[in-house]
């Protein structure tokens, strides 16, 4: 069984999927080890977290995929892949997702930015038109093959255009061969309500719930109760992790130690994380005598 056929195995299951969102292998190993069925590459996390830089751009296609398939290859459970724009026309998206498929990626979001994207919860966004997007969705439905990869069409049309144009490209989408619909920052419960009741019932759509971000922010139950299928929490994780390294670091300056601080993992504890008794066995199978 493919990553996306087992993502839409999940899918088919009643209720809401709850995404966390990861950035790195370890991140990822923690989304698995607390339940989750189902991860998310965040690309504003991968940005700041292999780059440094806000989600502008700035990464490209090859750093995006390197940092994807290792994170893919750490968990066992089905990774949504962030591929921005397809980096490119319907040709480069074909390749790009080509890549997502070899790698063993179970879905894909697709968006409508112009290059350079920005993150959907920036200003200054612009979008290509419903036209060049569905014929890279198009492209995306041949790249995937029988590998059922879910395509997940994302607008980001809502900032420039209006809520009744990102519900246009929506339906456009679906149309396309879009598996799922993601309609990005919508401003209030009112639009969110407004996108679910303008889709069929065998649309599934997805939600993007950003702390501190334009859409407010409602829990997996209301989203559920709306007419939501999917709901991500993109950077709750990076979120966390950098206000807990911002503290530890804050007590090891002001102390010279960090005896005292007690919120952090252990070494026992991480390596459990890392899985480093699995690799201390094999390793032990190729002791020279």
């Amino acid at each position: 069984m493919t990553k996306g056929q087992k993502l839409r195995e999940i899918l088919s299951d009643p209720g809401i999927l709850v995404l966390p969102g990861v950035h790195d292998c370890v991140s990822a190993k923690l989304s698995q080890k607390a339940g989750f069925e189902v991860a998310f590459t965040s690309g504003f996390g991968i940005s700041a977290t292999m780059l440094g830089k806000p989600d502008m751009g700035f990464l490209n296609a090859t750093e995006m995929l390197w940092s994807v398939s290792r994170i893919v290859s750490s968990v066992d459970v089905p990774v949504v892949v962030d591929i921005d724009t397809g980096y490119g026309n319907p040709l480069n998206v074909m390749r790009t997702v080509e890549e997502v498929v070899r790698i063993g990626g179970g879905g894909i979001i697709l968006e409508d930015q112009q290059w350079p994207k920005k993150c959907g919860h920036f200003d200054g966004k612009q979008v290509i038109t419903m036209s060049e997007h569905v014929e890279k969705i198009h492209a995306a439905v041949e790249a995937r093959g029988d590998t059922e990869l879910v395509i997940v069409g994302r607008t980001d049309s809502r900032a420039s255009l209006g809520i009744d144009e990102a519900i246009n490209r929506g339906r456009a989408y679906s149309e396309a061969g879009a598996d799922v619909v993601f309609i990005e920052a919508p401003k209030s419960v009112e639009e969110l309500k407004e996108i679910a009741g303008a889709f069929d019932n065998d649309v599934p759509l997805f939600a993007n719930m950003v702390e501190g971000g334009k859409t407010p922010f409602l829990s997996s139950k209301e989203l559920e109760e709306l007419g939501y299928k999917i709901v991500v929490y993109p950077l709750a994780g990076l979120f966390s992790a950098t206000k807990a390294i911002e503290s530890c670091f804050a007590h090891l300056k002001e102390n010279g130690t960090t005896e005292g601080y007690s919120d952090m993992s252990n070494f026992k504890d991480f390596e459990e994380v890392i899985d480093t008794a699995k690799y201390r066995e094999q390793e032990s199978k190729f002791k020279a005598d």
